[in-house]
């Protein structure tokens, strides 16, 4: 399943397409929520590795607007459990993932993101 968690990590590579390529924009989504076992430590350990304005962004794509958009410099209990939410317990089961700069089409189907590229678009 992608998680959005995998999301805020996914560029495009198709050859010649290295401005604005990142992030992905969802299109057509369907979303599943799975319960995932909240760990307070993981989040916080993750926030430096997040492009926060790119989450915040792709959860309002499939639904969920409960992230503000800056990222508070303080995280207190409940910001982290909207943040585990976010990052752990939304997949996305089937969709696309479309790059702004190419508009390449990434198709996700039964929770898995096709990221392969045709031989012409290797770079």
């Amino acid at each position: 399943m992608v998680r959005l968690i995998t999301h805020n990590l996914l560029a495009c590579h198709v050859k010649g397409c290295t401005t604005n390529n990142f992030p992905l924009v969802f299109q057509d989504v369907q979303v599943e929520l799975q319960e995932a076992e909240f760990n307070p430590d993981f989040i916080r350990n993750m926030l430096s590795r997040l492009e926060w304005t790119a989450l915040v962004n792709a959860a309002k794509q499939v639904g969920d607007t409960s992230l503000p958009p800056e990222q508070p410099d303080m995280m207190d209990d409940e910001l982290l459990q909207k943040l585990h939410h976010v990052l752990m317990e939304i997949h996305v089961t089937d969709g696309a993932m479309v790059c702004q700069n190419c508009n390449h089409i990434y198709p996700i189907s039964d929770g898995i993101p096709n990221m392969l590229l045709a031989e012409h678009e290797i770079g």
